[in-house]
């Protein structure tokens, strides 16, 4: 694999060139306000836990890390993009396991291997490239919506159930972009990154107003 190798994925980049996706790249501030406004949230609460504020910070990382996957826009660049992404899916699941759920930390981790063997499994049956590569976030989605219908707190049930439909609308941004190339150059995937910037505010809303278990 050559790390500096260019990828061209999106309607809006049509040359190697670091500018090309001007605004794919400057959507990405919607993250750090996200951040911003989440760690607001935290310092005002009356009850602070570092699970949360690790969390808000790889918010803004992931708006940083992709920042830089769609200037660079490299097979290496493109690891700064995905990987908080994945870091956050799974840490953020694990907390919510203990705190909306109850689970013990050995039972929520047992939970999260059936995540990862399912996202796995789902992965090895849905054809590549399927919805734009955007089927990889079928199971976060699903998760996201199993742990809101299973929430004991209201304010948790309703704020992972709305994330979890303002997703699905952000799914749907990253799914079509090129497809509606001709139509629109410039592509909806910043849609993407501005939905998707306002559902991880509400998950971090959630955990801030929801005192439980710690992670």
């Amino acid at each position: 694999m050559h790390w500096s190798q260019p990828i061209d994925l999106y309607c809006e980049r049509t040359t190697a060139a670091f500018w090309a996706e001007p605004v794919n790249a400057l959507s990405n501030a919607a993250f750090l306000i996200a951040a911003v406004l989440a760690f607001m949230a935290w310092r005002a609460a009356p009850r602070r836990d570092a699970a949360t504020l690790a969390l808000i910070v790889l918010t803004g990382v992931i708006g940083v890390g992709s920042f830089i996957f769609h200037t660079v826009a490299t097979t290496g660049a493109e690891l700064f993009d995905t990987v908080p992404i994945g870091i956050f899916i799974y840490v953020y699941l694990f907390v919510a396991l203990r705190r909306f759920l109850g689970l013990s930390a050995p039972m929520a981790a047992v939970v999260l291997a059936l995540f990862a063997a399912a996202s796995y499994v789902q992965a090895l049956f849905v054809p590549a490239g399927a919805l734009n590569g955007s089927d990889g976030y079928l199971p976060p989605l699903a998760a996201m919506v199993a742990v809101g219908l299973l929430a004991r707190q209201p304010i948790a049930r309703r704020a992972l159930l709305a994330a979890g439909g303002l997703f699905a609308v952000s799914l749907v941004f990253r799914s079509i972009d090129n497809a509606v190339c001709r139509a629109w150059p410039l592509g909806t995937h910043f849609l993407w990154h501005v939905v998707n910037a306002a559902v991880l505010y509400v998950l971090l809303r959630a955990l801030t107003e929801t005192p439980g278990k710690p992670a």
